[in-house]
């Protein structure tokens, strides 16, 4: 924690390599974040997709404290925390739904909160039904409100926890499992280490993850007009 700079905070490479007091924290940096984009509703700023990809890359220092046998296994071992932090903050956004997510369409606007992300969020529930819930998992903004959605419209409990379950699982695994042997591909095959270009591997999964969400309001935009 020397030499804090609060750019860091927009950084998924901070949160995975931090450490405190010489113990490394990384692992459960990125559980609670995973599980805060949806259960606590902070997707708007935290780098989820970038995370899981780094988390991959990094899945070595990640699991040193929890290793549990060969590469493989430890790689497994961390996509299946990362899937159920996901599931977890689903059930607590599709809760909230269920309890009072319609307050939600009556507050003003706050840096936390815009009212547009949620009625888009309920365009997209509209239009996919349960299979929103999977799709939303890889679209920023999106997964933090498609659970709060599900809930609001009453969907069934157990069609919400399969398609939630399945959505975590497919999101946790590739992201992760891509990082991690995209990682070792390029340094064995091309001398290229990833962690060395850090940088330009965050903007291209924020570029790859958030231009759909930006076609779509660009488009819905132009056709209003």
């Amino acid at each position: 924690m020397n030499n804090f700079d609060w750019t860091q905070l927009i950084n998924p490479e901070f949160y995975i390599t931090l450490s405190i007091g010489g113990v490394q924290i990384g692992l459960f940096i990125v559980l609670f974040i995973v599980f805060a984009e949806t259960g606590l509703f902070a997707g708007f700023f935290l780098p989820g997709d970038s995370l899981l990809f780094l988390a991959g890359i990094y899945s070595e220092l990640l699991t040193r404290q929890i290793a549990v046998g060969n590469e493989f296994a430890n790689v497994f071992l961390l996509a299946s925390l990362v899937s159920v932090a996901g599931i977890m903050g689903n059930m607590v956004g599709y809760w909230f739904g269920v309890k009072g997510g319609t307050y939600l369409y009556n507050k003003e606007d706050t840096f936390w909160f815009k009212e547009k992300y949620l009625l888009q969020s309920r365009d997209f529930f509209d239009k996919y039904g349960g299979k929103a819930i999977v799709f939303a998992r890889f679209l920023p903004i999106f997964r933090t409100f498609a659970p709060i959605v599900a809930g609001i419209a009453s969907m069934d409990r157990k069609k919400f926890m399969f398609y939630n379950i399945l959505g975590s699982v497919l999101w946790s695994f590739s992201m992760i499992f891509a990082g991690h042997y995209l990682s070792d591909l390029f340094k064995n095959q091309f001398g290229i280490d990833l962690k060395a270009h850090i940088e330009f591997i965050v903007i291209g999964i924020v570029l790859v993850t958030t231009l759909p969400v930006l076609w779509k309001l660009l488009k819905k935009r132009v056709v209003h007009k």
